[in-house]
């Protein structure tokens, strides 16, 4: 039965308590509106102007990662809030929180470095999907990027999901522009400055082909006679394609490479011995027996 002493002390809660929970969560709900906005203006931050899909998928996960974020930190704090608004002490919820914490970093440190690792991996837009990378001792295209993996599929159809945790370096072979190296093997006798002109024109008419054009952003550069091996000069070069496109481009100059240098004459060299018969003081030389076998037999 409702007393005046019970009705009395109801009000003096509402005016004193009840005021404060509201306001407590007026307060949140405004937070919650604003890193919603936030959330969204930074998505577009992240974007920077980019319209393609991965693009829009990066700032998405970004954004609501950030969102989400925001959501656990203003609604724990509200929590803490509300239950000092209430009187009920929170020093003993926080010790129990702060070893469960801690029980649970201790357990998932792993996972927690995964997420780290691939939060800054998305931040930094080191890879894309459909990029063709070297992460952790793999190699492979981009098949999905997450906060906790990412999954390549290699050459032979492998797919391999690796941990951000375990990513310390990327190197992304398909980012803005690619290029491939050509070590180009030939005979010491042939003519290097002539070499070098079939290569420029095999690079002119590779570029000038409209198959192969708009995969070349820039003719073939010849650096030049780059090293001598045991039985061959080499002579290095480079091209540069649109991302992804140098390994067909290099396997389209090699054949017409070898056309090529079979036209002109020009020896592409395999490992071989040279002889040297010594002689001695006076000019004569040991005699030296050759013996040549053919199918139909053997003679001296």
């Amino acid at each position: 039965m409702l007393t005046p002493e019970l009705i009395e002390k109801a009000v003096a809660w509402l005016i004193a308590t009840g005021l404060k929970l509201l306001f407590i969560i007026v307060v949140v709900l405004v937070l919650l509106r604003v890193s919603r906005a936030l959330s969204r203006r930074l998505e577009k931050v992240f974007l920077k102007g980019r319209e393609d899909e991965e693009s829009k998928k990066r700032a998405q996960t970004l954004s609501n990662l950030i969102n989400q974020f925001l959501r656990v930190v203003v609604l724990v704090i509200a929590v803490m809030t509300i239950l000092g608004a209430l009187d009920i002490q929170i020093a003993p919820i926080l010790a129990t929180a702060g070893v469960a914490g801690l029980a649970v970093g201790f357990a998932a440190q792993s996972l927690i470095k995964d997420v780290i690792n691939g939060f800054f991996i998305i931040l930094w837009d080191q890879v894309r999907v459909g990029d063709v990378v070297r992460v952790a001792g793999r190699s492979g295209t981009v098949e999905a990027v997450t906060l906790k993996m990412t999954v390549l599929r290699d050459f032979d159809g492998s797919v391999h999901y690796i941990p951000n945790g375990m990513i310390d370096a990327v190197t992304n072979l398909t980012r803005d522009f690619s290029r491939y190296v050509f070590d180009i093997g030939v005979s010491y006798f042939e003519d290097v400055d002539r070499v070098i002109k079939t290569l420029k024109k095999i690079g002119e008419d590779l570029r000038s082909d409209p198959a192969w054009n708009s995969d070349i952003l820039e003719p073939l550069e010849v650096l030049g006679l780059d090293r001598f091996e045991s039985s061959a000069v080499i002579i290095r070069a480079r091209i540069t394609t649109r991302p992804g496109r140098q390994w067909a481009v290099a396997r389209e100059f090699n054949r017409r490479l070898k056309i090529a240098f079979d036209s002109e004459g020009i020896s592409i060299p395999f490992p071989h011995l040279t002889m040297f018969v010594g002689q001695d003081k006076s000019g004569k030389s040991a005699p030296l027996p050759i013996r040549i076998e053919n199918a139909g037999g053997a003679g001296n």
